[in-house]
C-alpha cells in the first residue's frame, strides 16, 4: 500500500472523543459517526474521520480499504497484563474449582512461585516465543497496546529477561507495549523465612532490580502488590517512592482480596493508577479521585477466582474517577485474553453500561497509562492508525456477545513510528 489509505464501507465509527479521560456522563458519549463515515490515514496516523462526502480532496487517489460494513473503533488498550509467562497453571484451576482459595494455593507453594520457577528455567528463546504467543492472543481479540508486567522473575536477572521479552515480543506481534517492573509481586522462596530475609529482598528490589530496569530503559513503570500476606502498606509506600525517585511511573495492585489501604497509598505517591479495587472504600476512592489516580478494574480475575465481591464501577464513575478496564491476562488468577468478555463482566457485575465498558478499554485505558493524549484510544486526526473492526451492527453489541471474538485488528504501516 501507499502512504495514504481511506477506510470505507464502515457501518459506524466510534471515535471516543479527541483525547484525555472520559469522566462521568462523558463515558457514555462516545462520538459515534454513522452517516456513511470513512477514515483517512496518512503515514500511519489518522488524518480525517467523518462523512465520506467530506473526505479531503487530497485523498482522491489514496488506496481504498473495505471495512466490510463493520463497526470501527480504535484498537483496544489493555492497561494491566502479565504476558511474560511460559506455563499455564491449569492444575490450580482445578484446585479452585474444588474449593481452594487464591491464598491457600499460594500457601501450598503454587501461584506466583509456580510461574517464577517456569520463567527462571526457560531459556531466552522459549521465554520470548511464549511472550509473543501471549501478546498475539491479546491482539487476536482487538488489543493493539498492552501494558506488560514482569513479576515472575523475582531476581535481577530474570526480571530483566521478562521485561526484554515483553519489549521484543511487542515488535514481533506489531503491538505497542508499556513495560512495568513488578519485582514486588511476591517474596521468592529463597527470601522467605523471617523478617531479615524479607527486608533483604526489598532492598534488592529498591537498590538493584528497579534501578537496572530504569537505567536500561527496560521499564517505564513500577508496580507493587499491596495485599495481606504479600507486601504491607509501609513496604508498598517504600517501593513506590524508590521507583518514583528513579523516574519510573507508579501503579499499585490495591484492595483486591482485602481492604489494605493500597489505594490511599497510590493516591499519596502520585500513582497513575490503582488496580483491582474490589474492596475499595469511600476514603480510598475519594483520595484517588482528588489525586487523579485512575481506577483500573479487572473483573476477569474476580470471575476466575470465584470471588463474591466485585468492584463497584458504577459508584466510581459517579464519583468522577477515571475508570478503565483491563484483562489482567496471566496464567493463574486471570487466564482471560478477551477484552469483550471483560466488558461483559463489567456490565453484568460492576455496574457499567456497554458504552462505559468500551470507554474503559480505549480512552480511559490510554489515560491510565498516560499515553500521549489524542494518539491512543481515540479515532481522531493525529491518532495512531490501529483499529478494531467489529462484526456487529452497533458498538453496544461488543459487550453483549459474551465470550465471542468478533474483532479483527487492522494497522497501517508506520502506526507505531
Amino acid at each position: 500500500m501507499g502512504d495514504m489509505q481511506v477506510i470505507e464501507n464502515i457501518r459506524r465509527v466510534v471515535t471516543c472523543g479527541a483525547g484525555g479521560p472520559l469522566l462521568g456522563p462523558a463515558m457514555r458519549e462516545l462520538g459515534v459517526l454513522a452517516d456513511d463515515p470513512c477514515v483517512a490515514v496518512r503515514g500511519g496516523r489518522v488524518a480525517y474521520a467523518g462523512p465520506r462526502a467530506g473526505l479531503p480532496a487530497e485523498f482522491a487517489g489514496a488506496d481504498r480499504v473495505d471495512a466490510g460494513g463493520r463497526v470501527l473503533t480504535t484498537g483496544l488498550i489493555d492497561c494491566h497484563t502479565h504476558p511474560a509467562f511460559v506455563k499455564a497453571r491449569a492444575e490450580e484451576f482445578e484446585m479452585r474449582i474444588a474449593g481452594a482459595s487464591y491464598e491457600q494455593i499460594a500457601a501450598r507453594g503454587g501461584g506466583i512461585l509456580t510461574s517464577m520457577t517456569a520463567v527462571r528455567q526457560a531459556d531466552d528463546a522459549t521465554l520470548l516465543a511464549q511472550t509473543v504467543r501471549n501478546l498475539r492472543r491479546l491482539r487476536n481479540h482487538g488489543v493493539v497496546v498492552a501494558e506488560g508486567k514482569s513479576g515472575y522473575g523475582l531476581n535481577t536477572k530474570d526480571e530483566r529477561r521478562q521485561l526484554a521479552a515483553i519489549r521484543d515480543a511487542g515488535e514481533l506481534a506489531d503491538m505497542h507495549t508499556v513495560r512495568t517492573c513488578l519485582a514486588a509481586h511476591s517474596l521468592p522462596a529463597e527470601y522467605r523465612g523471617g523478617d531479615e530475609k524479607r527486608a533483604e529482598y526489598l532492598r534488592l528490589v529498591m537498590e538493584q532490580i528497579l534501578p537496572a530496569a530504569a537505567r536500561d530503559g527496560l521499564a517505564q513503570r513500577a508496580d507493587v502488590f499491596c495485599e495481606r500476606g504479600v507486601f504491607t502498606p509501609a513496604e508498598t509506600r517504600a517501593v513506590a517512592q524508590a521507583a518514583s525517585r528513579l523516574g519510573l511511573h507508579v501503579t499499585i495492585h490495591a484492595e483486591q482480596l482485602h481492604l489494605t489501604g493500597g489505594a490511599t497509598i497510590a493516591a499519596s505517591v502520585g500513582a497513575h493508577s490503582a488496580d483491582h479495587l474490589e474492596y475499595l472504600d469511600d476514603a480510598g476512592a475519594k483520595a484517588m479521585r482528588d489525586a487523579g489516580t485512575a481506577a483500573v478494574l479487572l473483573p476477569g480475575s474476580t470471575y476466575a477466582l470465584k470471588m463474591d465481591k466485585w468492584a463497584d464501577g458504577r459508584k466510581l464513575i459517579d464519583m468522577g474517577l477515571c475508570v478503565a478496564l483491563a484483562t489482567d491476562f496471566n496464567p493463574g488468577s486471570s487466564p482471560v485474553c478477551n477484552p469483550a468478555f471483560v466488558m461483559n463482566l463489567a456490565v453484568m457485575h460492576c455496574g457499567l453500561s456497554p458504552a462505559e465498558a468500551l470507554a474503559g478499554f480505549t480512552a480511559n485505558a490510554a489515560h491510565a497509562l498516560r499515553l500521549p493524549p489524542g494518539e491512543y484510544g481515540v479515532v481522531a486526526p493525529g491518532a495512531r492508525a490501529a483499529f478494531g473492526l467489529w462484526d456487529v451492527d452497533d458498538e453496544r453489541e461488543i459487550a453483549y456477545y459474551a465470550g465471542s471474538n468478533l474483532c479483527e485488528v487492522m494497522t497501517c504501516d508506520g502506526w507505531r513510528s
